[in-house]
């Protein structure tokens, strides 16, 4: 072999070995029908993702494959996949699937739509039409089926979004910021603030109780502010315990997301909760936002249930 001929091999293996597709950049989009598959879809479409909607489990795999024999010079978009249990029989392959698709290298994304049996009921109510689950039974009956069929994917899910409470634009809202981060952080958290008397979210994988600290509600000069006015936040962080509070959770935080990050996890949601979600555990979960934001940690606030009142 020439020199020539030499050279030209060795810079077609180096482009080989450099338009390898990126396997962290799957997600894959499940959950309860009703919870909110479709917008979820949608908003990853709009943040550059390549979606696939309705896609049998068993063709995940050949998904996987030809994104990763495409160049990186064709920009070939980050995917993600919606799979649910209109795919019906094949729904049972998903988990093989998954395994599969670990042992090949990939970390699929998983990521579970979840919402009260009230508020799916009331969606299907509102564009009237069946469960896909339903049979010739009640709408409850379908929801229940899908539930117990779900279980236990949805403790094997990287993160677990609640769309209880929460209409299309609110649900996008909280959706963008998981998916259109800097792909470089090996972890994203969401920080929940949230009220008590609305119901503990669903999706919260820690919940944290603000509630032994003085209520700003009963301060009449503060009644109308919110924790991320400057007069409530202050006072809120000036109670005795709360900074103790504040650095307690970072300390907490931090063998915890070395863990996530070890096993791979991407995505955590800290839920904090007061009476109504209106002072107190939005000023502490700002704090704990920019506490928690590092080099490998990437940390968006929702406030679920500010405005309620």
């Amino acid at each position: 072999m020439t020199e020539e001929e030499r050279a030209e091999s060795e810079v077609q293996v180096e482009a080989e070995t450099d338009t390898r597709h990126d396997p962290a950049e799957l997600v894959i989009v499940t959950g309860m029908s009703g919870a909110g598959r479709s917008t979820t879809a949608n908003v990853l479409e709009d943040s550059g993702w390549y979606v696939i909607d309705n896609l049998p489990p068993h063709l995940l795999v050949s998904l996987a494959d030809l994104a990763n024999e495409a160049p990186r010079r064709a920009d070939l978009p980050r995917l993600a996949a919606v799979v649910d249990v209109r795919a019906r029989g094949f729904f049972d392959h998903l988990q093989t699937a998954l395994d599969e698709l670990r042992a090949r290298g990939w970390r699929p994304n998983l990521v579970f739509l979840d919402a009260t049996d009230e508020a799916i009921v009331r969606r299907f109510e509102s564009v009237r039409r069946p469960h896909p689950l339903q049979g010739d039974g009640r709408l409850l009956d379908g929801i229940t089926r899908e539930r117990a069929m779900l279980a236990d994917l949805r403790s094997r899910a990287d993160v677990v979004i609640d769309t209880s409470g929460l209409n299309v634009h609110q649900l996008a809202k909280k959706v963008h910021p998981v998916f259109s981060g800097d792909s470089g952080h090996k972890v994203r958290i969401a920080v929940m603030s949230f009220g008590f008397k609305y119901g503990v979210p669903l999706d919260a994988d820690f919940v944290f109780d603000m509630r032994f600290l003085p209520n700003p509600y009963w301060i009449p000069e503060l009644r109308n502010f919110t924790g991320r006015d400057a007069p409530v936040a202050e006072f809120v962080m000036g109670q005795e315990g709360a900074p103790e509070f504040v650095d307690r959770v970072v300390d907490l935080m931090e063998p915890v997301t070395a863990g996530y990050i070890r096993e791979g996890r991407r995505y955590v949601t800290l839920a904090v909760g007061c009476t109504g979600g209106k002072h107190r555990s939005v000023a502490v979960a700002e704090a704990l936002r920019a506490r928690l934001s590092s080099d490998d940690i990437a940390t968006f606030v929702v406030h679920r249930d500010l405005g309620q009142e």
